[in-house]
């Protein structure tokens, strides 16, 4: 028995070496740029963007941004991580990661973890799984040391400052009661978005300011970068929709046409 116990943990121990260096191989990998404007879709949780379903619309994704130019991140669950990175050549982000690091943390989600699955970056601080600042401002240091982007939600202006001052790479503001309504953010307060970007801008001249909430529409793409932001952050008006390709050329092709009067 003793022989057998050694033979299986050498054998264990080169599984380690195998999966480290895998993880080393994949952690070298120089993040997708996000020059220019941004468009993410949050999978969420929907049965339509789930197992197969998000390796197809990830399919899409990667279409529409190779026909258009217009940077796309797409957020699957995190089973759908791994196969998704595999198949496409556009951003993947977790849609959050835990601010732990390795070691006895049964459960939880280790930025590592994403890193070795494909992934190039994590939402934070959703709406739906919102956390303290304290961990977001761990989490965001966790992201930048597992060479991972970082896009932390907000939902007000103070917030938006104070995540500012963590220094990720992107802050979508979105205030929650609005998420799921079809009503955007641009639309309904549209002075949060404005004086956001204004107060951001004072203590984070680098930081990629996105709008979320209710943006479905191309014209609310568009209100969007009409208020000083830089992309968007979209869900269910991609995902639930009938025709996900057309949503997102429309939406896509709005970018290139705002694009010139930003850039």
């Amino acid at each position: 028995m003793r022989f057998r116990w050694l033979s299986q943990s050498k054998n264990f121990g080169k599984t380690l070496d195998s999966i480290s260096s895998q993880s080393r191989s994949l952690g070298a990998r120089s993040i997708k740029s996000l020059r220019g404007l941004v468009l993410v879709v949050n999978f969420k949780t929907y049965i339509e963007a789930t197992g197969k379903r998000a390796i197809e619309l990830a399919k899409i994704a990667e279409e529409v941004s190779g026909e258009t130019g217009v940077t796309i991140i797409i957020a699957p669950q995190f089973t759908d991580i791994e196969p998704v990175a595999k198949t496409v050549d556009i951003s993947v982000f977790s849609q959050h990661i835990d601010s732990v690091k390795p070691g006895a943390h049964t459960g939880h989600v280790l930025a590592e973890a994403l890193k070795s699955a494909g992934a190039d970056g994590s939402l934070l601080n959703h709406s739906e799984k919102r956390i303290g600042s304290s961990e977001i401002a761990e989490s965001v240091k966790l992201c930048a040391d597992a060479d991972l982007r970082s896009l932390v939600c907000a939902d007000t202006t103070e917030a938006s400052v104070d995540i500012a001052k963590m220094l990720p790479d992107m802050i979508a503001i979105e205030p929650p009661e609005l998420i799921g309504t079809g009503i955007s953010v641009s639309k309904a307060r549209p002075e949060l978005i404005t004086e956001s970007v204004k107060q951001i801008r004072r203590v984070n001249g680098s930081v990629k300011i996105l709008c979320g909430a209710g943006v479905t529409t191309a014209e609310d793409v568009s209100k969007a970068l009409e208020l000083g932001s830089e992309g968007v952050l979209v869900a269910s008006g991609v995902v639930k929709s009938k025709d996900p390709r057309t949503v997102l050329q429309t939406m896509a092709s709005k970018m290139l046409s705002e694009r010139k009067g930003l850039f």
